[in-house]
Formats: structure tokens, sequence, C-alpha cells
């Protein structure tokens, strides 16, 4: 796909610390950056400022309030989409995934321009145990929700997105505001037919990193999030189940 114009969104909430390194990183890729700030404080804001300000492929969008990264990440495709841009690669701003293992995506990307390309975390020795547990959770809900074993992991803070396809179904299912919109947006594409394909990405969990996940809240906002997407499933159940059979 010789047409294809793809840039990357990265969700920021007060990881001043880490933001200029994970750019620093990034610039390898030669793709222009869309920071969205999601209402982060003071020193954060400050930082993004001058990072926008210094590089000109760096670009900052900024939200009036914290809204939580799913928000974040649909503002960044839908500000995408709008400048023009064909995919946007989403990436998480601590800096925790391998940069190196991500020109794999933009050359799948060429090659199959209407698949959502999904990240699977390949972790080492730094990623705490109660995560990776907790982890296979998700997984296991979203395969009953999926009636379906293609999506591997759907938390992983690494994808391709075709914008051309994703934005119409954001403005139809927004997909969540907090941590359930990684998983949601996966089903989802499922459920309407889109194609997915996996990628290896080594992820490392850094020793200072910044951890937004609230225990009770975004616990809550998982369940309520697995229960709604159990109930469309049963919906569907039989035109996926038909999908399965169908060479």
């Amino acid at each position: 796909m010789t047409d294809a114009r793809a840039c990357i969104v990265v969700p920021v909430f007060n990881h001043e610390g880490a933001i200029v390194g994970t750019c620093e990183r990034l610039k390898a890729l030669s793709l222009p950056i869309l920071l969205v700030d999601d209402g982060s404080h003071a020193i954060c804001a400050d930082v993004l400022d001058k990072l926008a300000l210094r590089h000109a492929h760096i670009h900052l969008i900024r939200l009036a309030q914290n809204s939580g990264k799913g928000a974040a990440v649909r503002a960044g495709l839908f500000a995408a989409f709008e400048r023009g841009y064909t995919h946007a690669l989403q990436v998480d701003a601590d800096g925790q995934h391998e940069v190196d293992d991500l020109p794999g995506l933009l050359e799948s990307m060429r090659e199959t321009p209407r698949t959502l390309l999904v990240g699977i975390p390949e972790f080492d020795d730094s990623v705490p145990m109660h995560r990776f547990i907790c982890r296979y959770i998700t997984h296991v809900w979203v395969w009953f929700n999926t009636l379906s074993l293609k999506i591997v992991d759907s938390m992983c803070g690494v994808r391709l997105y075709p914008l051309a396809q994703v934005a119409p179904m954001l403005k139809r299912y927004p997909c969540g505001d907090r941590m359930d919109f990684d998983t949601e947006v996966l089903v989802r594409w499922h459920w309407l037919g889109g194609d997915i394909q996996n990628h290896r990405i080594r992820v490392r969990y850094p020793q200072d990193g910044v951890s937004h996940f609230r225990l009770w809240r975004d616990n809550v906002i998982l369940a309520r999030m697995h229960c709604r997407l159990t109930l469309g499933m049963l919906v569907r159940a039989p035109s996926l189940l038909f999908r399965k059979r169908t060479p």
C-alpha cells in the first residue's frame, strides 16, 4: 500500500519522567507523533509543551480534563483521521514496549492495510506476577465474548489501527473511556468481521514506571464491560458460530 500515511498516537497522563525518552526512541520509526495529554498536572503539561515546541514531528493534543486512557486514545485516533493519516500506531507513554519490534507492524500494515494489528506482549522478569495472572482472566472472557481465539491478548498497549474502518466504528461504539477501551475495541472489531493479526512485542516494566490502574474502580469498570460484552455475544452468537463454520 504505497499511499499509506501512518502516525503514532501516545496517550499521556503524568508521565513526565518517561515521555521524553519514549519519544526519543520512537524517533527511529520516522513517523509523526501525536501526544494526547489526558489532563496531566502542570509539570507533565510543561514537558509536553516543550516537546511539541522543539520537535516538528511531535504534535500535542490536550484534553481539558483527565478522562481516561480510552478517551485519550479515541481522541488521538479521531485527530489522526482528521489530519489525513490512514493508520495510527498506539504506543504507551511509559516506554515499556520494545521499539525495535514496532517496524514489523508497519511492514504488515503495507501488506494488509485493512487489518487491525495487535501486540502480544512478551514479558521479561520485570512483570509483576499478579498482573501477569490477572491478564488471563480478561483473555478468557474475551475468548468467550468472541467465541474465538483470534484475539490472543486484548490488553497490550500496542496496536496499529486502520483509521478508515476504525473511526466510523468508534463513532457508533465509543468502547469505554478508561482501561476498558483496549479490550472492547478489539471485541467489537471482531464482531463486525474485521481482520486481526497478532505480533510479538517485547515488554519490560520500568522500575520507576507510573501505573494509573485503580484496583477497585477499574476492576468494576472491566467487570461491567465484560457483562455488557457477554450480553452482546449472546445476541450475536448465531452469526459468530456461523462465521466459524464458513470457510
